[in-house]
């Protein structure tokens, strides 16, 4: 990826339409000046681009509705020097689904810092006393405490609550890779949650095949995860769609297989797959 980190805002040229998007740069060094175009990812003032280049760090934090089941974006924690919380665009969407703003950031406008990790995310991990936080470090390719890491490797998920943390997918220069459950797999199946062991046709170690699917009302991103006969078994996330669909688009290396399969979960979440793709 081009560094552009040294370069400045140019005063000299006009936008264009689409302000919001788009901003012309000039190189201090060369004179130089570019359009940069970037999407914003949440209504907020950082953007997926202006976080890869300022070395800025961020998830989106998860809530899952107990009503309709759909999975929002209702936060966005960033890592600056300090922390920041935000809510983030589906907010308003998760809010009309049942939820109600956490008690420690009850306004859903304002921008919330603190030189710590905030204290109702941090206790959301394991204690580093605990005795055996060796091995849950090990878990998670993690040498040593770090909860900011440990929050974004472990997603932090509590049985209490509907919430995870999620680590998007930014930078397509970069290799990744995700472990998510499909979305969607009771739908698709047939089961409607019961006889699920009858219905599941995949297994662990299994490839599963990714598929744009323009036109998608729900998703303009979407991308279906079918098992190697052509089955439909679900969807990736939305939170993740938009980056795999790039990916697909760029013609990059991917591999999808099968992590685990659970056929007790009521197909809300009974099949996790682990992508791959390679810069």
């Amino acid at each position: 990826m081009k560094d552009f980190s040294n370069w400045k805002e140019y005063e000299g040229a006009s936008e264009g339409s689409g302000r919001s998007e788009k901003l012309w740069l000039i190189n201090p060094d060369t004179e130089q000046t570019g359009l940069f175009k970037y999407k914003k990812d949440v209504e907020t003032t950082d953007h997926v681009s202006e976080c890869i280049a300022s070395g800025k760090d961020y998830l989106y934090l998860i809530w899952k509705s107990e009503q309709s089941r759909t999975q929002y974006i209702v936060g966005q924690l960033v890592k600056n020097g300090q922390y920041e919380f935000r809510y983030a665009k589906e907010v308003q969407a998760a809010l009309n689904d049942g939820f109600t703003p956490l008690l420690c950031f009850p306004d859903v406008q304002k921008v919330y810092t603190d030189r710590k990790l905030f204290p109702v995310f941090a206790s959301r991990l394991p204690d580093k006393r605990r005795k055996d936080i060796q091995d849950i470090l090990k878990k998670y390719d993690l040498e040593q405490y770090d909860e900011y890491l440990l929050l974004k490797r472990s997603g932090a998920r509590l049985p209490i609550d509907n919430f995870e943390f999620i680590d998007p997918i930014m930078n397509l220069d970069e290799n990744v890779e995700r472990k998510f459950f499909i979305a969607g797999v009771r739908h698709y199946l047939g089961c409607d949650g019961e006889n699920c062991e009858k219905s599941l046709t995949v297994t662990r170690g299994d490839e599963v095949i990714l598929k744009r699917e323009p036109g998608n009302q729900y998703d303009e991103n979407a991308v279906r995860i079918l098992d190697v006969s052509g089955h439909l078994l679900g969807y990736v996330p939305r939170y993740y769609s938009e980056g795999v669909k790039r990916m697909l688009e760029s013609n990059k290396k991917i591999a999808c297989h099968v992590h685990y399969v659970d056929n007790k979960k009521n197909c809300n979440e009974c099949i996790r797959v682990i992508f791959k793709c390679l810069s």
